[in-house]
C-alpha cells in the first residue's frame, strides 16, 4: 500500500533514523559479541544483506558504479585505521625487536604477491598485468577488521608476539604494497608501448614514495607529538583531553606526504608511531586512540553494509568455478604458507607460527587497492569478474577468521599463562574504579 505524500517517510529523517541505530549498533554490539564465536564484521555483512534485499531499498552499492566513491571511501576507512593501529603499540620501534614484522613485510608478502600472481596468470587467466593488480590487492592484510587479533589498548598490557606481529604487519604492509599497484598499472600503460619502466618504477615508486612517505610520516608525528605533549605552555594540546588531535595528525600526514607524490599508508602509521613514542605512558594516548577507534568502527560498519548489499545485488554473478577455486587457494594454502615461510627460524613456536600465518585478514585495504588499480589502468582488465573475487575473497576471509577468532585466541591466551576471563573482569574493575574517582572529583 503505497502512503499518502503526508505520511510518506522523509528520507532525511530515515537517514537519522538509521545513523541513530547503527551508532548504536557500534556502541553494543562489540560487547555482545565478545565472548562469541562471531564477529562485527560477519554482523555487518549479514545487516548489509538483509537491507538491501528489502524491495524499498532501490539504490545500487555495486562498487563498479561508483569507482571513484569506492576508492575514497575505503581509503578514509584505511588511514583511520592504521592511525588506530600505531597509537595502540606498546613496543618501542626497533629493527630487532620489530623481528617478526620485518618477517612477515619482506618475505611473506612478497611471496604471496608472487603466488596470488602466478594463479591469476597461469590459472584463471588474467593477463599478467591484471594478474599483478590482484595480487597486490589481495596479498596485504587488513588494519581494518583485524581487531580482534591486534593488541589491546595503549597501555592495556595486551601485546604478544603474535597479536603485535599482526598489529604491525597489517600497519605497514598497506604502505608496501603500493609499489606493485603501481607496477601492474605501469605494465598494463607500457603492454602495447614497449616503453621502458623498470628503472622508473625503482627510482620513483619504490625509492622516493617509500622514503618520502617514512620520512614525511616521522616529521609529522614529531611536530604532533612536540605540540601535544612537550610545548612550553600552559595551555598543552594533551591537556584538553580532545582526541580529534589524532584524527587532525592524520589528515596532515596524509594530506602533506600524497602532495609529494608518496605513499600517505605509509607516513600515517609512521606518523602514529612517531606520535606515541613523544609520551609513551600520558593517558591522552588513550583518548585519541578510543576517538580514532570510534571513527573507524563507523566508518568500517558502512562499508560493510554496503558490501553485504553489493553482494546481494549481484557483486558475486561474474564468478567461475576457478575463481572460486583460487579464492580458497589464496586463503587457505598461499598466505598460511607464505607465512610459515617467511617465519622460519623466528623465535616463536610452532602454535604461534600457525597462529600468524593463518590469520591473514582482507578486507577494506584489498578494495582500496582494486578500485585504485581499476582507476587508473588505462586498459579494461576485466572489472566486474576482479570485483567477484576479491569480494569472495573479502567474503570467506569475514566468515572464515571471524568464526574462529575467539576460540583460537582465548586458547593463545590460556597457553600463555593468561586467563583471559580474569582479564576482561579485572579491565572492567578498573575501569569503574576510574570512573567512580571521576565522579568523585567531579562532586
Amino acid at each position: 500500500m503505497n502512503l499518502p505524500p503526508a505520511l510518506a517517510p522523509d528520507p532525511y529523517t530515515l537517514i537519522l533514523l538509521g545513523a541513530g541505530f547503527l551508532i548504536a549498533l557500534v556502541a553494543w554490539l562489540p560487547l555482545a559479541l565478545k565472548r562469541l564465536p562471531l564477529s562485527l564484521p560477519i554482523v555487518c555483512i549479514g545487516l548489509g544483506m538483509a537491507i538491501f534485499s528489502l524491495p524499498q531499498v532501490t539504490l545500487s552499492p555495486l562498487p563498479m558504479a561508483y569507482p571513484e566513491v569506492a576508492e575514497r571511501f575505503s581509503e578514509f576507512v584505511v588511514i583511520i585505521a592504521l592511525m588506530g593501529a600505531g597509537l595502540k603499540i606498546d613496543r618501542v620501534f626497533g629493527f630487532r625487536s620489530w623481528g617478526v614484522t620485518w618477517r612477515l613485510i619482506a618475505i611473506t608478502m612478497p611471496l604471496s604477491i608472487f603466488a596470488i600472481t602466478a594463479l591469476g596468470g597461469w590459472w584463471i587467466g588474467l593477463s599478467w598485468a591484471t594478474a599483478l593488480l590482484l595480487g597486490a590487492a589481495l596479498a596485504p592484510t587488513d588494519p581494518v577488521l583485524a581487531a580482534d587479533v591486534q593488541v589491546g589498548p595503549p597501555q592495556s598490557g595486551q601485546e604478544d608476539e603474535v597479536r603485535f606481529g599482526l598489529t604491525s604487519e597489517a600497519g605497514l604492509n598497506d604502505g608496501f604494497a603500493f609499489p606493485f599497484v603501481h607496477l601492474a598499472i605501469l605494465l598494463s600503460a607500457v603492454a602495447a608501448t614497449g616503453e621502458p619502466w623498470l628503472a622508473h618504477w625503482l627510482s620513483y615508486n619504490v625509492v622516493w614514495e617509500i622514503a618520502a612517505g617514512v620520512a614525511g610520516g616521522y616529521l609529522v608525528g614529531r611536530a604532533f607529538g612536540w605540540l601535544t605533549f612537550h610545548v612550553p605552555a600552559r595551555t598543552k594540546l594533551a591537556k584538553t583531553g580532545d582526541g580529534l588531535i589524532a584524527v587532525s595528525a592524520t589528515f596532515v600526514s596524509y594530506g602533506l606526504t600524497e602532495i609529494v607524490h608518496s605513499y600517505g599508508f605509509l607516513a600515517v602509521f609512521v606518523t602514529a608511531l612517531t606520535f606515541r613514542h613523544a609520551h609513551r605512558d600520558h593517558d591522552f594516548q588513550l583518548d585519541m586512540h578510543q576517538l580514532t577507534e570510534q571513527i573507524e568502527r563507523i566508518a568500517m560498519m558502512v562499508l560493510l553494509i554496503l558490501l553485504g548489499g553489493s553482494i546481494v545485488e549481484g557483486l558475486l554473478a561474474s564468478l567461475s568455478w576457478a575463481d572460486c577455486a583460487a579464492v580458497a587457494a589464496i586463503l587457505l594454502v598461499i598466505r598460511p604458507m607464505a607465512g610459515l615461510i617467511g617465519l622460519i627460524g623466528h623465535r616463536t613456536n610452532l602454535r604461534e607460527r600457525l597462529i600468524l600465518s593463518f590469520f591473514g585478514i582482507r578486507g577494506v585495504g584489498s578494495i582500496y587497492y582494486l578500485a585504485y588499480g581499476l582507476n587508473h589502468m588505462k586498459a579494461d582488465p576485466g572489472a566486474e569478474r576482479l570485483w567477484a573475487v576479491v569480494g569472495l575473497t573479502i567474503l570467506l576471509s569475514i566468515l572464515m577468521h571471524g568464526l574462529t577468532v575467539t576460540p583460537i585466541m582465548r586458547r593463545l591466551d590460556r597457553s600463555q599463562g593468561r586467563d583471559p576471563d580474569q582479564d576482561e573482569a579485572e579491565e572492567q574493575k578498573e575501569k569503574e574504579e576510574k570512573e567512580d574517582e571521576g565522579v568523585g572529583e567531579r562532586g
